[in-house]
Order: C-alpha cells, then structure tokens, then sequence
C-alpha cells in the first residue's frame, strides 16, 4: 500500500482541498443567485437570463465535481486503511459511528461512478438506482457524522465538567460547525431522494444553493481556522 499511500497525500493535500472546497462554493453560489434571479421572470427578462445562466453554469460545475471524484477511491481507501477499526480511538461508540463512516463513503464512489458512467452511455445500466444508492449512502454518511459530532461534544462536555481539559471549551464551540454542515448537507441529500421521501424535490433551486453555499462556507471557514492555529 505504499503507493496507495503516497497517492492519498497527494489527492488529500491541502490546496487541493481548499480548490474544492472554493469549487463547491461557487457552484452552490452559483445555484443560489441564479434560482432567486430566475424567481424574477415576470418582473426583469434580462434577469431571468442571467439566473438561468448561471444555473447552468452550476450544473457544469456540478458534473466537474463528479467527474474529479472518479479518482477518490483510492485516497480513501488509504484512508479507510490507515484508521482501520480505529484502535486508537478511546471511546467506543466514537470508534464504530467513524467505520461505518468509513464504510458507507467508500461504497459511495464505485456507486456515484456507475451512476455516471450509464448517463454517459459508457455502460448499458440504468443509472437512476444508482443515483439513489450513492444519495442513501452520502445521507448515511452525512447521518453518522452528525452523530459523531454530538458525541465529541458530549465527551468534551464530561472532561469540562471534571475539569480534565480546560482548553476544551474553544473544542466545542468548533465541533458545532461540522454539525451546522451535514445538517445543510443532509437537506439537500434528503431533497435528491425519489419523490415522496419527507422533503424529497421540493426545494427550489436558491433554497438547494443556500444549503450548499452554507456547508461550503463552514468548510472553508474551518480551513482558514486551522491555518491559523497551525501558524500560531
């Protein structure tokens, strides 16, 4: 697995991650100001144009970022390797909520990449199961990491309270925003599923890119704040 390893630094590198994390907020931004400019037909015409220009240019976005993600797999299943059952872990349920994360991002890729490749025409399936199957497991994904997030914060809280870690307080302000961000993340998962599941296609365009726009932004809010405690 050296290579295996040596491909994960090099996909998972941190500029990297900030491109696609800028990516993702411009295609989210993007869907954002084109679905409120398209709301405005019947007032402004040129607007209308503009908002459906620039829905397009998200899905163009959108099907980019699909397209990259063909060369996930083998970063995280690096990743996935490296942390194993996590061993490491002291606490239990925090240990199992990260496997099953593990497990179900993993299965997403191969499902996504079938998906694409019958829109593409390159393999003779259907892809509309396949969409579902990789929306489920993103939504299971999105789920866990919600659950793990509250669980640090429910840990944290306990080593307060014992006064173990004092600087755990600055921690769990933090460990609300991974919560902030599958919560949006999880909405716009739950819209893409078949119709008649809860919320499932009923958001308008603007509403699906205030989600995204929102889980994007907190990435990259997180990102700056990690450079500048690493720079501290």
């Amino acid at each position: 697995l050296a290579l295996v390893s040596s491909l994960k630094k090099i996909l998972t590198s941190q500029s990297i991650s900030f491109s696609f994390i800028t990516s993702l907020t411009i295609c989210f931004g993007s869907q954002l100001v084109g679905g409120v400019l398209s709301r405005k037909a019947e007032a402004d015409a040129s607007s209308n144009q503009l908002g459906k220009s620039l829905l397009l240019f998200s899905a163009q976005l959108s099907q980019c970022r699909t397209v990259l993600r063909l060369f996930d797999d083998l970063s995280m299943l690096a990743y996935s390797h490296s942390y194993g059952f996590g061993a490491e872990e002291e606490d239990l349920g925090l240990r199992w909520i990260s496997v099953l994360t593990n497990v179900a991002d993993q299965l997403y890729y191969p499902c996504e990449h079938i998906a694409w490749a019958a829109d593409a025409e390159l393999i003779k399936v259907k892809s509309d199961k396949w969409w579902l199957y990789s929306t489920v497991l993103w939504g299971t994904s999105l789920l866990l990491g919600i659950l793990r997030s509250l669980r640090v914060l429910q840990l944290l809280k306990k080593k307060l309270k014992k006064c173990v870690a004092l600087s755990s307080a600055g921690r769990c302000e933090g460990r609300f925003y991974p919560v902030l961000s599958c919560m949006a993340d999880l909405s716009n998962a739950i819209h893409w599923m078949p119709p008649g599941f809860l919320w499932a296609g009923r958001f308008p365009n603007w509403l699906v890119g205030l989600m995204g726009t929102t889980s994007s932004l907190i990435g990259l809010f997180q990102m700056t704040a990690g450079d500048q405690t690493d720079s501290t």
